[in-house]
């Protein structure tokens, strides 16, 4: 089970809602010094076509991801680029082995991945996220990076979080 709890996810959306814009940028220069390149691979989106509004709801996800993590009360790792990249590749991998798959052994596929995650509570929140703003229909390139983005921010948690066992 990953170091995030429903409760905790939950505890992060509602802060992260609630603060201010000075306080939401104070949040991001904590992110740049704990977990920059987490805060880089959000910010380099626009590169890929995602607008204002759509980044917007990205800068969501890295928030409550990261206010979640402060929650668990653990000291994390540094997530570096070759953790995103190797997580970004298993990620991807998957897609494409689901896209092949007869529809009904895709569908019981998800849900265990859903159901087996290390951090389900974060992924079901970014899934939530993401639908509340039309994103999961994925109808674009730019929708495309967005969702892959946020959801191999939950992965990279989960590996450092698999790696950096309890104490």
């Amino acid at each position: 089970m990953g170091r995030r709890t429903q409760c905790a996810v939950i505890e992060a959306d509602v802060a992260v809602r609630r603060m201010s814009h000075e306080q939401r940028v104070r949040l991001a220069d904590e992110i740049y010094a704990q977990q920059p390149n987490m805060l880089a691979s959000i910010l380099a989106l626009p590169r890929m076509g995602v607008d204002m509004a759509q980044l917007e709801v990205a800068l969501h996800i890295l928030f409550v991801t990261f206010q979640a993590m402060k929650l668990s009360g653990h000291q994390w790792p540094l997530i570096t680029e070759d953790i995103q990249d190797g997580c970004l590749q298993r990620l991807t991998a998957r897609a494409r082995f689901n896209e092949g798959l007869l529809e009904e052994l895709a569908t019981k596929l998800i849900e265990q991945f859903h159901t087996e995650h290390a951090e389900r509570y974060l992924l079901a929140f970014v899934y939530g996220w993401l639908g509340e703003h039309d994103l999961m229909a994925v109808r674009t390139e730019a929708e495309k990076y967005l969702m892959m983005g946020a959801v191999n921010l939950v992965e990279c948690v989960a590996f450092v979080g698999a790696v950096n066992p309890r104490h």
